[in-house]
């Protein structure tokens, strides 16, 4: 029907009557309901004509601010279809932040999907609302805002000529038109709104398919990243163009059950997800009796050696080797890959920072696959990720078909392709900055490529600092080691132009707590806890073994624990869940400085 592929996915359904999207009925009792690829598409036309009759015109933007839910997908699609583009509101973004977008993008209606999302779209004063959530109180006055079950039933009863308006504008949707805005976090100065069109888009699941060829209409997907995030909204657009079911996670924390209930075949996630994951088991490893330790040490180690030495190379495994493997896989990984809740799995991308090594080779080893990648808000997600056999361990993997990559100046990661922005919106100056006088993408991470083409990346290029002694830190890299351990719950790396390394921590309360009660130290409250000098030393032990085998002037030689976690409520991190290192500079200065104090 169409060339622009995110306007023609609800026409190329396999099956009218196969589930699309799984809806969460009931958080108590675990129940999924399914919304079928008939029943999505039809919902889809008549959002887009509900629009349409509401007076938005060609490219005129909407916005949606909400939790993951079914109606952020229905209601991006159906922008597309009525020839409109979508801007993405973190559902944490506040009032301040919400009125930059609406007034930069132009927003002309918002999706709101809870109370607090109508509250803030009230007071900022977007023309009009649409309001997802049948429980949120409308104010008085209000007598714009329209609910939407009663969109849809003005969709379903458009007329004749609107239905055909519809059908011309996707008929007519074309490479250059914006799909999107994603605008960044804003860690620093003005946030910026990513322009990425439809041929974005057409590029993006074009290379996807081709990659990812172990991906069929038989997967199912858990998303429970913020669809507004490149990572999700993307990984959901190619789930439904490759007729995959998507159950869809609306609560943060319910997450854990949800995975175990849905036992999806994929998912995209960040580390953080699998540190978590990782953290825990080795947790209990910790605690099991000498045999039992043995024989998951021993089962890890056959897991390495089999997928790992042979699997991953795509060598043919030693059948004593492998008659062992199918003796612990029954026996031992699959009860953990159970418990998790990816005993059916099949691929799990990750992206957004460097896993840790050691966390990548336990996952494949139980049979996990995990698939490390790298990607931007700019390059519509994916610019490099694991291939199917061959990858290495410790990259982000290789460059996706028909994208091209170097590094740069300052040993900077570059790109250029389809997938690439075409700028950013209402803002020359940072378009300008962004791309080389040659016309290639400065991602503003540092890296190196090696001999087979496995990107490697060091640190962002902003975060890296240097020590008054000339050292350069990658700090990301220094946290992500911590990380390993269920003990460190968050850490912000501390240094510039400082004599040495420091660090500001937020640990586990619960596992301290433990620690503590073990050893008889009473029942301590977080700040007893984070003063104590028992836990003090035991912290400092933890980080001397975890980087123990650096060079001295990467050591962290003082460290201070926070009993308040990062957070973004608090301003310290990003809605992407990135540390805003120079937010946590400016308001723990004093503490930093006496970490410095002799």
């Amino acid at each position: 029907m169409n060339k622009a592929t995110l306007v023609s996915i609800i026409h190329n359904f396999e099956n009218p009557d196969k589930a699309a999207i799984h809806r969460m009925m009931d958080a108590e009792s675990g129940t999924w309901t399914p919304i079928s690829c008939g029943e999505f598409k039809t919902a889809v036309l008549n959002v887009a004509a509900a629009l349409v009759d509401m007076g938005l015109g060609v490219q005129d933007a909407v916005g949606i601010m909400s939790e993951n839910r079914p109606e952020y997908l229905t209601a991006s699609f159906a922008a597309w279809q009525a020839r409109c583009l979508t801007v993405g509101i973190y559902a944490t973004s506040t009032a301040e932040q919400v009125k930059f977008l609406v007034d930069d993008a132009h927003i002309r209606v918002l999706v709101a999907g809870s109370q607090s999302h109508y509250d803030i779209a009230r007071a900022v004063g977007v023309e009009r609302i649409i309001v997802v959530d049948s429980s949120v109180k409308l104010a008085d006055d209000d007598s714009t805002t329209i609910r939407w079950n009663k969109l849809l039933a003005d969709g379903a009863a458009a007329s004749a000529e609107t239905r055909a308006e519809v059908e011309r504008r996707a008929r007519e949707t074309n490479g250059n038109d914006l799909a999107t805005l994603l605008y960044t976090s804003g860690t620093t100065g003005r946030s910026k709104g990513a322009m990425l069109t439809h041929h974005c888009f057409n590029v993006a699941m074009n290379i996807h398919k081709t990659r990812l060829t172990m991906l069929s209409s038989a997967d199912t997907s858990l998303s429970f990243l913020p669809m507004t995030h490149v990572f999700e909204l993307a990984w959901c657009t190619f789930c439904l163009f490759m007729n995959m079911e998507i159950y869809i996670n609306e609560d943060p924390k319910r997450i854990q059950r949800s995975i175990r209930e849905v036992q999806p075949t994929c998912m995209c996630s960040v580390p953080r997800f699998w540190e978590k994951v990782y953290a825990i088991v080795q947790e209990k490893l910790a605690k099991m009796g000498f045999v039992s330790k043995a024989m998951m040490n021993r089962a890890l180690n056959v897991g390495r050696r089999r997928n790992l030495d042979y699997v991953r190379l795509g060598l043919p495994v030693p059948a004593m080797l492998e008659r062992e493997y199918q003796m612990y896989n029954n026996r031992v990984f699959r009860k953990v890959r159970t418990l998790i809740g990816v005993n059916n799995g099949n691929i799990f991308p990750t992206a957004g920072a460097p896993l840790a090594p050691a966390i990548i080779e336990f996952c494949h080893a139980i049979g996990i696959n995990i698939v490390s990648g790298y990607g931007l808000s700019e390059t519509t997600a994916t610019v490099t990720c694991f291939p199917q056999r061959d990858f290495v361990i410790g990259s982000v993997g290789t460059i996706m078909p028909e994208l091209r990559m170097r590094i740069g100046e300052n040993n900077e990661v570059q790109v250029k392709g389809g997938t690439v922005m075409a700028g950013y919106f209402n803002n020359p100056e940072a378009t300008a900055e962004a791309f080389t006088a040659d016309g290639w993408f400065r991602t503003g991470d540092a890296g190196r490529i090696d001999a087979a083409g496995n990107l490697f990346l060091t640190d962002r290029i902003k975060d890296l600092f240097k020590t008054s002694n000339g050292k350069y830190i990658a700090p990301q890299a220094l946290e992500t080691r911590l990380g390993r351990d269920a003990i460190f719950e968050q850490v912000a790396i501390i240094g510039d132009q400082r004599k040495f390394v420091t660090a500001l921590i937020v640990p586990n309360y619960d596992i301290l707590r433990d620690w503590a009660d073990h050893r008889h130290l009473g029942h301590l409250s977080n700040k007893e806890l984070a003063e104590h000098p028992r836990v003090i030393e035991h912290i400092q032990q933890r980080i001397e073994e975890l980087t123990g085998d650096l060079a001295s002037y990467e050591h962290i030689k003082r460290f201070a624990l926070l009993t308040e976690p990062f957070s973004i409520e608090a301003g310290t991190l990003t809605n992407t869940l990135k540390i805003k290192r120079r937010v946590v500079a400016d308001r723990y200065a004093n503490l930093i400085d006496s970490l410095y104090a002799d």
